[in-house]
Order: C-alpha cells, then structure tokens, then sequence
C-alpha cells in the first residue's frame, strides 16, 4: 500500500463538533473552517462523510454547518465511535467490500477523536488526522493527542494535504472549484 490517499477508498468522518461544545474549544471556529472545507472538498469530489453525536440527547447536535455536509451521522456513547457502529457505517455505499482508508477530524482531540482514531487503528483502517480540523479545550491536550495518534500510526496531515490528494491532477474535473474552496478558506 502507497501512503498517498486514493479518493475512491476514502472515507472523512468528522467526530463530534456538537454546537453546544464548540464555544469552549480552543479555535473552535477555526476548527469548524477547516472540517466544512474537508467536508465541501470531499463532497465536490465523490468522497462519503460521515458525522458523529456524542450523546445528543444531552448535548445536542453537530453545528449545523458540519450537520448538514454529513451523508450519515451515528449517535454514540463511547468515546470511541467504532463501538458504536462506524466501523461498519464506513463500508456502506462502497462498491466493493475493500476496507476504506479514514480521513478523520474532531473534537475533543485527545478524547472521542483519539479513541475513534485509535479503534480505527485497532480494527486494521488506515488512518489520517487532519490536524488543524481537530479541537481541543486546551491547546497542549490537542497536542498530546496527535502525538499519541503519530506514534500509534496514524499519519497526521492538513486539509490541503488531503484535498490535493484526493484530487492527484489539476486535470481532475473538480479542481478548480476544489482550489476555489482552497482560495476562499484563506481569505478572512
């Protein structure tokens, strides 16, 4: 297996950006960005996203701005959303039965998105985490998870990182409007 992403074997799951959480998340705003271009970027190119709730009956659900890009969205909770069904939620759709490779994003960092990263891992997924898309309350526990998911084996990359790969051409038929989205996340 090459270690550049293929977009027709991957899947974006975007853990937990539930809007009543979000204003006590280090950059939440920010972090919010950097999933809704991941998730418009995947769309726009054919890659299914899939959202997860961590308890949404008592802390209500993703911002809506995330909400609504999601093909799919499992409630859950564990912290680690695999015990919840999307291990098996990421093979749907597939034309065939190959195991997808995870583009993964989410809040907490060092809790719900580590521990879905982790059973990803444990259940034989290739996992990459896109850093700037994942939140923290704090900065140095942000930092702590994405060292720990690096030295489980996930590869951590940024959103460019993958929206470029997933495209692998500027002859593919979404790159202009893929570098538009690109463009337009930059300007404040």
């Amino acid at each position: 297996m090459t270690d550049v992403m293929d977009a027709s074997r991957c899947v974006l799951v975007l853990v937990d950006y539930q809007a009543r959480l979000l204003p006590a998340i280090d950059q939440g705003e920010r972090v919010v960005d950097a999933a809704v271009l991941l998730a418009d970027a995947a769309r726009l190119i054919g890659i299914r996203v899939v959202g997860t709730e961590q308890n949404p009956a008592r802390l209500g659900p993703n911002a809506p701005r995330v909400r609504e890009r999601c093909d799919a969205t499992i409630p859950k909770m564990h912290f680690d959303a695999c015990e919840d069904g999307l291990a098996g939620a990421l093979f749907e759709g597939r034309p065939d039965a190959a195991r997808p490779e995870v583009v993964v994003a989410g809040c907490e960092a060092h809790v719900c998105l580590l521990q879905t990263a982790l059973g990803l891992l444990a259940r034989g997924f290739v996992v990459r985490v896109v850093e700037s898309a994942c939140g923290s309350r704090r900065a140095g526990d942000k930092r702590a998870a994405m060292e720990r998911l690096r030295q489980a084996g996930a590869t951590i990359v940024t959103p460019e990182m993958a929206i470029f790969e997933w495209l692998a051409t500027c002859e593919h038929p979404a790159f202009k409007p893929a570098l538009e989205l690109v463009k337009n996340h930059d300007r404040p």
